[in-house]
């Protein structure tokens, strides 16, 4: 990979950095297709958590290579926004709880990034938007579907419609991220979330993390059936005894993940 960097932690949390900083980050065919092809690796590793973040303190990731994206044709265009989508898709839908940790610039495609994670850890020199209108386009990586099932349509619009960038603390009165950090901090931050994830039965919070998936997909009656099932489910397994078992004995679980 020349743009994407995987470090899996001994803790079962693995890190996948996104290194350009020569263009802020910025996301190009190759850039995504790296993210895409990292993120399938993990699933098949199994990791407890995955943590994105950008390299360096400028740019999480500063939006797509517009440069690259101003020669394509519209059919090219169409390609590079489902590259996009396919590797979004892969965070989101991920079984395993995605969290992104931002670092200065989250534009465009790289507040699409954080939008398809679980949980956003932003530090205090974040900044959010989405500049596509003022290019004569429009959020292509999944702006337009993830960011009013997050904000509401009415917050989520003004922010697509106006283009305005927003700082840390205004993304966190929105809903955009779950908590602010002192600059230099996102990642850490960020994997103090993971560990405490890691720490918890690894089935159990992948089963969680398919049920309130599915709060997005259908209505509630069929959002609770599929959480009774998935409860039940997680009854037959090694580490549900383990975990009730350790609690009444009053000592530390030692989840397998069986």
């Amino acid at each position: 990979m020349d743009f994407v960097k995987v470090k899996r932690e001994e803790n079962g949390v693995a890190v996948l950095t996104i290194d350009r900083q020569d263009k802020l980050n910025a996301l190009d065919p190759q850039v995504v297709e790296e993210i895409g092809q990292s993120l399938l690796e993990l699933e098949g590793e199994g990791p407890r958590a995955i943590i994105v973040t950008g390299a360096g303190e400028r740019a999480f990731v500063a939006g797509a290579d517009i440069a690259a994206m101003n020669s394509m044709t519209p059919m090219e265009a169409k390609r590079f926004a489902e590259l996009g989508h396919a590797a979004l898709a892969l965070l989101d839908r991920s079984p395993v709880p995605t969290i992104a940790a931002v670092n200065g610039f989250a534009f465009g495609g790289g507040c699409e990034i954080a939008l398809a994670c679980d949980i956003r850890v932003a530090s205090e020199n974040a900044l959010f938007g989405f500049p596509e209108v003022g290019l004569g386009i429009l959020p292509g990586m999944g702006g337009t579907q993830r960011a009013p099932r997050l904000l509401g349509p009415a917050v989520a619009k003004e922010l697509i419609f106006t283009g305005r960038r927003i700082d840390a603390n205004e993304a966190h009165r929105i809903g955009l991220v779950n908590r602010v950090v002192p600059q230099g901090e996102a990642l850490s931050s960020a994997k103090e979330i993971a560990t405490e994830i890691a720490a918890n039965g690894p089935l159990a919070v992948r089963h969680a993390k398919a049920a309130a998936n599915r709060a997005h997909d259908v209505d509630i009656i069929s959002g609770l059936e599929y959480e009774a099932d998935q409860f039940a489910l997680l009854f037959s397994t090694d580490d549900a005894r383990e975990g009730m078992g350790a609690f009444v004995e009053k000592r530390e679980a030692a989840f397998e993940g069986r």
